[in-house]
């Protein structure tokens, strides 16, 4: 009786894994929700403390010195070959002021709180063209990362494009980990107005490509909880036996110096 209840107590402490709890891009049931009805991604909407790298393209090379310094120098910040990338990002990017604006030379304050990318670039471009000559701007944002904490899982990546999507920020982590619980993922994420939310998804669902949880953005802290499975370690079927057997024999082991009675 004994070793029937600590076989009976070993199935119930045991539980495989399956492809199911891990695999990505799952129709939405059996308990996989469905997104189709979630907010669609809005591009990104600039705040106070980020920072700006601003390219400045006109026919005179004075005015293109005055406003993008060193050509070499902010080709080597952009492209991160120089050892001291870090400095020249700070001295090549407007920050955004408390008070919502940048500074640009001969124009002063831009107000750009609040705007999409595209939309600063006009309001950059509508500000200079009363000034000088000027063809076009390019407007890029410097120091984006998104962060991992959980599951053996913990970094700083930086976002090297306008849209990284959950599950290219899956690819530059190294993958979640086998133990990570796929279907409560959150996301901790600022609002435009500095409160924070926290939001929970299932990332095995196919449609995930349609919800508000699909693209990151900005300072986004991703955090993995792990599995009830990774406290036995157990991950497969066969892996499952393995510790019951392992459980039997010890049991048997133990009636045998236990409660054999001495000859």
């Amino acid at each position: 009786m004994k070793l029937l209840f600590i076989l009976t107590l070993a199935f119930q402490l045991t539980s495989c894994i399956t492809t199911r709890q891990i695999n990505y891009l799952q129709p939405p049931k059996n308990f996989i929700p469905a997104y189709k009805d979630t907010v669609a991604y809005n591009d990104y909407r600039l705040r106070v403390g980020d920072k700006l790298y601003i390219q400045v393209y006109s026919t005179d090379d004075k005015t293109n010195a005055l406003f993008n310094g060193s050509r070499s120098s902010s080709m080597q910040m952009m492209s991160g070959s120089s050892s001291g990338s870090g400095e020249m990002m700070d001295l090549y990017t407007n920050l955004i002021h408390p008070n919502g604006s940048i500074k640009l030379p001969l124009v002063g304050e831009v107000y750009v709180q609040g705007l999409t990318l595209r939309e600063a670039k006009g309001a950059i471009e509508e500000s200079i063209k009363p000034v000088l000559k000027l063809n076009s701007v390019d407007v890029r944002m410097m120091g984006q990362y998104f962060s991992i904490i959980g599951a053996g899982k913990s970094g700083r990546f930086p976002i090297t494009r306008e849209k990284v999507n959950i599950f290219q920020a899956i690819a530059m982590a190294g993958d979640f980990g086998f133990y990570a619980d796929r279907s409560r993922i959150k996301i901790l994420r600022e609002n435009i107005d500095g409160s924070s939310q926290i939001k929970v998804f299932d990332i095995r669902s196919v449609d995930i490509i349609h919800s508000e949880y699909y693209y990151l953005e900005p300072d986004d802290v991703i955090f993995l909880q792990p599995m009830k499975e990774q406290f036995f370690g157990v991950s497969t079927f066969w892996t499952a036996v393995s510790t019951i057997i392992t459980t039997f024999s010890f049991g048997v082991i133990i009636k045998k110096s236990f409660f054999t009675s001495a000859p």
